[in-house]
């Protein structure tokens, strides 16, 4: 009923950029918090960024001073903007929303596939 589609992902040397994208489609009635998640190889999934819809915003201390999260409500849209790359945050970034279906009152969390993003030394 509701589809997360990260995009953005791809090979970066450190040092680098990469803007990451999360649109959310389908019955949706609003969006709550939204947040990225990452998880490497035989890692751990962890917090990388959390969005409230009000754009209030908090941080992982690995990535803090390098990435900044944003979303457009108007879009269903999130964004994660990944700058000074570091070999460390090689994973697969997963999108995470609480969404309001049309069809509920409340808020069910919602996946998206993931995206790869991988920083060469």
């Amino acid at each position: 009923q509701v589809q997360l589609v990260e995009s953005g992902g791809g090979l970066v040397q450190a040092g680098g950029s990469l803007t990451l994208s999360c649109a959310a489609s389908g019955s949706i009635h609003r969006i709550d918090d939204m947040g990225w998640y990452r998880q490497g190889p035989g890692k751990q999934r962890e917090l990388v960024a959390t969005i409230s819809r009000g754009s209030s915003t908090n941080y992982a201390d690995s990535v803090k001073g390098r990435f900044t999260i944003s979303r457009d409500n108007a879009k269903n849209t999130m964004y994660l903007q990944m700058n000074s790359l570091k070999p460390e945050d090689t994973a697969v970034y997963y999108c995470n929303a609480k969404v309001v279906v049309t069809t509920a009152w409340f808020p069910v969390d919602s996946w998206g596939q993931g995206t790869q993003v991988t920083v060469s030394s």
